[in-house]
């Protein structure tokens, strides 16, 4: 799911360019296959596989270390580590550049929106039958998690990071302004509430943020008012658009009025900006989640975290899982070497190395009972508020082919009702009738 950070927790948006050339051109001494069903790895022969992480600075640097460290346990296989792209945005071009040319790599790091594009690119690997083995333990991952692995009953790939969103706060600004900090019963009407007396022109302080870029960083953060509000982003057989019902409007009326009438609203059209402002408080809160969780702490400022206002006591949430996808280069050593490395890469001890060491949350739900999550949440307050919010992702975003392009038309909705003042209902209905071409096409 598309999420921005300073730091790039999760996703970066600035980094050296990485050159990819000959990304594909690894290879093996096994045995050719056409199944996309990993087998065994055989360690008596050598293998290389290509990893692109979709990270840079500090997180591809930890990556590439755990890559060094299951390389040195299997000497037979060699990883060829990199971003793999400029930016993590620029993966899913890149990729589909590569299927054409027949130079992709063997796991790449993906935004959870982009699982059907890829599932039915016919270059991925299946392996369902793979994780159903005990050993693996599947069903610790969020099901959420395992909803978006999953395209047309086929697993692609693992979880590669798991968030959700809540609500986080500045407290100094919310002393300053002489209110209560909000609590986890709060509904929307609070919130509005709290935003406008937050705001103030004088000093270019902002009760909150949304950024409207028409990105899916825009679109994620509407759906849980959607569904909190009774509406669905898609009807029953997932081929057509219903964000644009009462619910949906009413969602949108909301954000409208806090943008256009409150003036509360920091509208954020490049997508970069409402972080850093927040750090450096200017934001009184965000609607955000864990990946901002490092940036506080290293700048130091006075926050909280509670879950997502309500509607009639429902504080839905939406949870962005994004994954580790593996792809088939009809080589069966290869399809080997990249399953067992993303299961190791997986699991519970590499995790705690990886997402946990990082400040995203844990992938597994048996990692908040460890030791070494009481410590993320000694050092990242707020940690065990997003991690208990993944009770409230309820409902998976959906993995339908066309659901790019879907994204694309409501986050243009969203910036055309928020920027410019557009009639909620028009915007909604024009984005369904886009949606609606993309679902069918």
């Amino acid at each position: 799911m598309a999420r921005t950070s300073t730091r790039s927790l999760l996703v970066v948006l600035a980094g050296a360019l990485i050159a990819v050339a000959g990304c594909s051109s690894g290879g093996s001494t096994g045995t050719s296959s056409t199944s996309d069903v990993p087998g065994a790895l055989d360690p008596n022969q050598k293998v290389t596989i290509t990893w692109w992480t979709g990270q840079t600075a500090d997180a591809e640097t930890l990556l590439e270390g755990l890559a060094a460290d299951y390389t040195k346990a299997h000497p037979n296989v060699t990883i060829n580590v990199s971003s793999g792209a400029s930016t993590t945005d620029d993966l899913l071009s890149k990729m589909q550049a590569g299927f054409a040319s027949n130079d992709y790599p063997d796991i790449s790091y993906a935004y959870g929106s982009w699982a059907t594009q890829l599932g039915s690119s016919g270059r991925t690997l299946d392996v369902t039958t793979n994780v159903a083995e005990p050993a693996v333990k599947w069903s610790d991952f969020p099901k959420s998690a395992q909803a978006t692995a999953t395209v047309d009953g086929k697993v692609i790939g693992f979880p590669a990071v798991v968030d959700n969103l809540g609500l986080i706060y500045n407290k100094d600004l919310f002393d300053a302004a002489g209110l209560s900090y909000p609590t986890s019963d709060w509904t929307w009407d609070d919130f509005r509430a709290a935003a406008k007396k937050l705001t103030d022109p004088t000093k270019q302080i902002f009760g909150t943020a949304y950024p409207v870029n028409g990105s899916e960083d825009t679109t994620w953060r509407f759906w849980p008012q959607l569904w909190q509000n009774g509406g669905s982003i898609l009807s029953s057989d997932q081929k057509s658009a219903t964000f644009n019902s009462q619910a949906g409007i009413d969602a949108l009326t909301y954000w409208q009025q806090l943008a256009q009438e409150d003036k509360s609203v920091y509208l954020d059209q490049t997508g970069t900006h409402y972080e850093p402002l927040f750090l450096n408080n200017a934001i009184g809160m965000l609607v955000e989640g864990p990946w901002l969780l490092y940036d506080l702490n290293k700048n130091h400022v006075n926050y909280g975290v509670t879950v997502l206002p309500g509607t009639n006591g429902d504080h839905q949430t939406i949870s962005g899982p994004d994954l580790w996808v593996m792809f088939n280069h009809d080589d069966a050593q290869r399809a080997a070497a990249s399953y067992d490395f993303t299961k190791w890469l997986t699991s519970p001890a590499q995790d705690l190395r990886w997402n946990v060491y990082y400040g995203n949350l844990p992938l597994r739900k048996s990692e908040g009972s460890m030791a070494a999550f009481k410590q993320y949440v000694q050092k990242y307050p707020g940690g065990d508020v997003f991690f208990a919010n993944l009770a409230n992702a309820v409902q998976p975003r959906p993995t339908v082919a066309g659901y790019v392009d879907l994204s694309q038309a409501i986050g243009d909705a969203i910036d055309q009702a928020l920027v410019g003042g557009d009639d909620p209902k028009q915007v909604l209905d024009q984005a369904a009738q886009a949606a609606d071409q993309a679902l069918t096409g």
